[in-house]
C-alpha cells in the first residue's frame, strides 16, 4: 500500500522526495553550485574541496547573499582522523573605523549599508587554509568552476530573480555597484544570463596567485584606494593582519543527540541554549504543529534571544560565559520562567561565570562531513562594489552594538556579532545530519525548529526543512508560515502572542539544507528547502 507522509494534511505535505545516493552529495540552494560541488566528487575532490568549490560557484550566481567580499565559517568531520573541526573566517572593524568616528560624522547608531558597515573580507583566507590543510584540490583548482560562471554567465533562476529584484534599488546609489548588477538600470529577470566580467578577473588573479594577493597583494591595494577615494576606512594593515581562527565546536546533548555549533562571535549557542530549555518538556506528547507546541518553542526560543543579545560577542574582547549559557542548570532554572498557557517577555538571565546568506552541506564516499556558511549578510552587503575588482563588500558591521558599554560594542581590530552558522548533529558519536539554515536572526529558530523536527517528531530530511516555521519578530511578536492553520494561530493570539498578519510579505522564513547520513545502510539522504531554488545532487 501507498504510504502518504506522516505529514499529509492542510499546508502540512512535503514538496520534494528525499534525494538518495551512496557515493556523495551536496546540497545547496542553487542546482548550478550543486552541480558544481557534485562535480568536484565526481573527479576524486573530498567534501571540503566540493563544498568550497559550491560556496565560490553561489558568489556569483546568488550574488546578493554571498562572495568573496563576505565572510564564511566551517564545521567539519574529517573521517581519517574521527574529529570535528571548526573554522572561524570572519573578518574584523578596520583600525581607522571607531564609535567616535560615527559620531564625528553625524552618525547615529551602527550603520547597515555603506562604509561604515563594511568589514575585512574572510572568506578567501579560511577557504585556502581549509584546502591547504585538509583539501585535495587547490584553490585554484576550487575557483574555476566560479570563475567560468562569472566570465561566460549564468541564466537567473527564479527566486534569486525576485531577491535580485528585491534588492535593486540599494545598486545605483554606488556606480561599480550598478555596473556589476545592473542591466540596463534593472535586476535581471528569470532566466536573463547574467555575467560579471570584473568579478571573473579577480578570481583568475587569486586562482593564479593565491590567498595573499587579496590579503597582501594587488586585490587588497585595489580594495583599499578605492576604500580611501570614497570614504572608506580601509588601510593595507587592515587586510595584512588578517587571519583565520579555527575553534573547537561547542555543543549538546539532546535526547542522546550531540548537537554542534561554532563558539561566538556566532549566534550558534543560541540553539543550543533552546533546546536545552525545549529538552525538560514532552514536545512528542504534543501534536506537531499544535498551539501547545509552538507555544513551547516560541518562549523557549525568546529566552534564548534575550541571552543572545546581552551576551554574545568577540570572546578576544570580551568574556562569554559559554559554559554558564549552556549548562544544564542554567537551563532548568529558565525552564521554570516559562508560563506553560501564558506568553511572557524575557529578559538575558544570569549564567554562572566561568572563566542574507548561503548553505552548503556535503558529504562524500569517506564520510566527511562539511557544514559551511559563506555571506555578505543583508542582501548586496554594504551595496559597495569595491571599483573594477566586482567584489561585492559585507556590511557585517552592522551587526555591533553603539552601545560602548556591550560586549559586542563596535571597536577596530574587533569581530561583529554574526548571524551565519552552520550546523551538526552527532547520533553514536558520529556524523548523522549535517545541515543549516540560512536567514540572518531566523537562523538559530531554523536550527532548532529543523532538530526538533528530525528528533522529536521522527521527520525524514526533507520533511524536516519543509514543516512549516515560525520566527520571533521581537518582544511577543511572532510571524507564522501561512500554511499554519487559522485555528492555531487563534489559540496563540489567546495565550498573548502577538502574531503578524497571515502571509506578511515583509518575513522570511529561512532556507535550509541538510543531509543525513545513514551509517547502517551506506546511504546519503539529501534534503533541499523548497523556499530557495536548490537541490541536493548526489551519486
Amino acid at each position: 500500500m501507498f504510504e502518504t507522509s506522516r505529514l499529509e494534511r492542510d499546508g502540512f505535505a512535503a514538496r520534494r522526495s528525499v534525494v538518495m545516493s551512496c557515493n556523495g552529495m551536496v546540497a545547496t540552494s542553487q542546482p548550478l553550485a550543486s552541480e558544481a560541488g557534485l562535480a568536484v566528487l565526481k573527479k576524486g575532490g573530498n567534501a571540503l574541496d566540493a563544498a568550497i568549490a559550491t560556496a565560490l560557484v553561489l558568489g556569483v550566481v546568488e550574488p546578493m547573499s554571498t562572495g568573496i567580499g563576505g565572510d564564511a565559517f566551517l564545521l567539519y568531520y574529517r573521517a581519517a582522523d574521527n574529529r570535528i573541526y571548526g573554522v572561524n573566517g570572519s573578518g574584523r572593524c578596520p583600525g581607522r573605523l571607531t564609535l567616535d568616528t560615527l559620531r564625528q560624522r553625524g552618525v547615529e547608531g551602527v550603520p547597515s549599508k555603506g562604509w561604515e558597515s563594511v568589514t575585512v573580507p574572510g572568506a578567501i583566507d579560511a577557504f585556502s587554509e581549509v584546502l591547504e590543510r585538509h583539501g585535495r584540490l587547490s584553490l585554484a583548482e576550487a575557483i574555476e568552476p566560479a570563475l567560468s560562471y562569472a566570465r561566460d554567465g549564468f541564466p537567473v533562476s527564479e527566486v534569486i530573480a525576485n531577491q535580485w529584484q528585491h534588492e535593486a534599488p540599494l545598486l545605483p546609489q554606488h556606480p561599480a555597484s550598478a555596473q556589476t548588477y545592473l542591466i540596463d538600470g534593472k535586476a535581471p529577470r528569470a532566466g536573463d544570463v547574467h555575467r560579471q566580467p570584473n568579478l571573473g578577473k579577480t578570481l583568475q588573479i587569486v586562482a593564479e596567485e593565491g590567498r595573499d594577493v587579496f590579503y597582501r597583494g594587488d586585490i587588497a591595494k585595489r580594495i583599499v584606494a578605492f576604500s580611501e577615494a570614497n570614504g572608506g576606512f580601509f588601510d593595507t594593515d587592515d587586510f595584512a593582519a588578517h587571519t583565520t581562527e579555527w575553534v573547537e565546536p561547542i555543543g549538546t546533548d539532546y535526547r542522546g543527540h550531540t548537537v554542534l555549533e561554532l563558539p561566538p562571535n556566532g549566534q550558534g549557542i543560541t540553539a543550543l541554549m533552546a533546546l536545552n530549555v525545549l529538552e525538560g518538556f514532552d514536545l512528542s506528547g504534543y501534536e506537531y504543529g499544535s498551539a501547545p507546541y509552538y507555544h513551547l518553542l516560541i518562549e523557549a526560543t525568546k529566552q534564548a534571544f534575550a541571552d543572545r543579545n546581552r551576551y554574545i560577542a568577540d570572546p578576544a574582547f570580551a568574556n562569554v560565559p559559554i559554559a554558564g549559557l549552556l549548562s544544564k542548570s542554567y537551563a532548568a532554572a529558565r525552564r521554570q520562567e516559562i508560563n506553560p498557557s501564558r506568553a511572557s517577555d524575557f529578559s538575558a538571565g544570569m549564567p554562572a561565570a566561568f572563566g542574507d546568506t548561503v548553505y552548503v552541506s556535503c558529504v562524500d564516499a569517506e564520510r566527511n562531513a562539511v557544514s559551511l556558511i559563506h555571506s555578505l549578510f543583508q542582501g548586496f552587503g554594504s551595496g559597495i562594489v569595491a571599483g573594477d575588482t566586482g567584489i561585492c563588500l559585507q556590511n557585517r558591521g552592522a551587526g555591533f552594538a553603539a552601545d560602548p558599554s556591550h560586549p559586542n560594542a563596535l571597536q577596530p581590530g574587533k569581530r561583529p556579532f554574526h548571524t551565519i552558522i552552520p550546523a551538526m548533529i552527532l547520533r553514536d558519536g558520529k556524523p548523522w545530519l549535517c545541515y543549516g539554515v540560512m536567514g540572518g536572526h531566523m537562523q538559530a529558530q531554523g536550527h532548532v525548529q529543523v532538530a526538533l523536527n528530525s528528533i522529536d517528531f521522527g521527520m525524514n530530511v526533507q520533511e524536516a526543512l519543509e514543516a512549516p516555521r515560525c520566527r520571533i519578530m521581537g518582544g511577543r511578536e511572532v510571524a507564522l508560515e501561512r500554511a499554519v492553520p487559522q485555528a492555531v494561530r487563534d489559540e496563540l493570539g489567546f495565550m498573548g502572542h502577538e502574531l503578524w498578519p497571515r502571509g506578511a510579505q515583509n518575513v522570511s522564513y529561512g532556507g535550509g539544507q541538510a543531509i543525513l547520513i545513514d551509517h547502517e545502510r551506506g546511504v546519503l539522504q539529501g534534503g533541499s528547502d523548497y523556499r530557495k531554488d536548490g537541490c541536493a545532487l548526489g551519486h
